[in-house]
């Protein structure tokens, strides 16, 4: 089988600054991987790479086996790429089913859709907030309702830019059983920075590292790694 993303010698220049550094990158069909790396690693850029808001300097991105470097973001997303990022992008004066529906619509009767609305609601624990104004909501639930939007479109592969960034403990905890469900049936890619929730959902991890792969490996391995803890973990590994 093809993998279900492939990168070969990607670069991302902006004038004299390299941000992604000919990067190699494989993720098989229903994989779950996570990114992480300093600030500055290059994985935001990575990232919209990936999703077309970028045209990469060089270099070649290919979505089952078919070249999409250089498709706009529109065409990427219908191909069945996914993007959530870490400021949720949602219409705050609609309610929360109303938010989802946008998304879940598009080339379905209305009866489908509905359908779709209800099991993304469903399957992020937000069916008890359908009918409340996405304005109203607390950062966490915010975070659930964008990452419902992009479920409703039916991805079969998720980007999720630091989805636990401003979240509690327990609201942590629980988007972690949430990714782990939807890797039942859908591939993910994970940028996050706290290493406790990488932990809780991570197989393998690639660390990013001025624009470059430094290391690629299962999580436990990454975190004795001392190349990691030199240029982004430090201490907090053996916390």
């Amino acid at each position: 089988m093809k993998p279900l993303l492939e990168t070969r010698n990607l670069v991302m220049r902006f004038g004299g600054v390299t941000a992604v550094n000919e990067v190699d990158f494989l993720l098989e069909e229903g994989e779950l991987r996570c990114l992480i790396g300093p600030n500055g690693a290059g994985k935001s850029t990575f990232f919209k790479c990936l999703t077309g808001q970028y045209i990469p300097t060089a270099g070649e991105i290919l979505f089952r086996g078919k070249p999409i470097t250089g498709l706009n973001s529109h065409d990427i997303a219908r191909l069945g790429v996914g993007i959530k990022t870490q400021v949720p992008n949602v219409f705050n004066g609609l309610s929360v089913q109303e938010n989802i529906w946008v998304s879940a619509r598009r080339g379905r009767t209305p009866r489908m859709t509905a359908r779709i609305v209800e099991e993304a609601m469903a399957r992020v624990g937000i069916a008890d907030l359908a009918a409340r104004a996405v304005g109203e909501l607390a950062h966490g639930q915010r975070q659930l309702v964008e990452l419902a939007i992009v479920l409703a479109a039916e991805p079969a592969l998720i980007l999720l830019d630091e989805p636990a960034a401003g979240m509690t403990h327990e609201e942590t905890e629980r988007l972690a059983a949430i990714i782990r469900e939807i890797n039942r049936t859908q591939a993910l890619i994970v940028v996050e920075h706290d290493m406790q929730f990488v932990r809780m959902i991570a197989r393998k991890v690639t660390v990013f590292h001025q624009g470059a792969v430094l290391v690629e490996d299962d999580v436990e391995a990454v975190m004795r790694d001392a190349r990691v803890r030199d240029v982004y973990l430090g201490k907090r590994v053996a916390a």
